[in-house]
């Protein structure tokens, strides 16, 4: 009669540290999350359209966790004198979103902005003569700004308004 109890006892004896090991979250980030997330940011078009695509099929990419909300060019033109910089904000968003949650922004940020000034000069690169030359000069202007003020912290959209003082 001790055969028959011990047999079943062990099993479950065996298996009791196996149910204590925290089980791996089903949405925990594959290992390559920051080789893909730098894929999609760097200054090639390569890696412009690369993001592209992985934006136009975000389904597949939801077990990386990346946060793909944007904001466009925040408060400035998306298509300042008509030049369509939208898609370079967007993923210059996916940037600075991504890299402030993995806690390595500041070592990325130089980059991020390199490559929004790049996507910029790409979208310039389609005009000629003094078209050409005032979306240049425009583009510089969206990097200038957030060379010196793409820092802050990203925030929420909230419609709350600042405290007066």
């Amino acid at each position: 009669m001790r055969r028959r109890f011990a047999l079943p006892l062990a099993a479950v004896v065996l298996s009791l540290p196996l149910a204590l090991i925290p089980a791996v979250s089903a949405s925990a980030a594959p290992s390559d999350k920051s080789r893909v997330l730098s894929s999609w940011t760097q200054t090639s078009v390569s890696s412009y359209n690369a993001f592209n695509a992985a934006r136009s099929n975000r389904g597949a990419w939801t077990a990386y966790g990346f946060n793909w909300s944007t904001d466009a060019c925040s408060t400035s033109p998306d298509n300042p004198l008509g030049f369509p910089f939208q898609k370079a904000c967007i993923r210059h968003d996916f940037g600075y979103r991504n890299y402030k949650a993995a806690g390595t922004f500041s070592a990325n940020k130089s980059r991020i902005d390199s490559a929004f000034y790049a996507d910029l000069k790409r979208v310039c690169a389609g005009y000629s003569g003094a078209k050409r030359t005032s979306c240049n000069s425009t583009a510089w202007a969206y990097y200038h700004a957030v060379d010196i003020f793409g820092s802050t912290p990203v925030k929420a959209h909230s419609t709350e308004l600042p405290q007066a003082a």
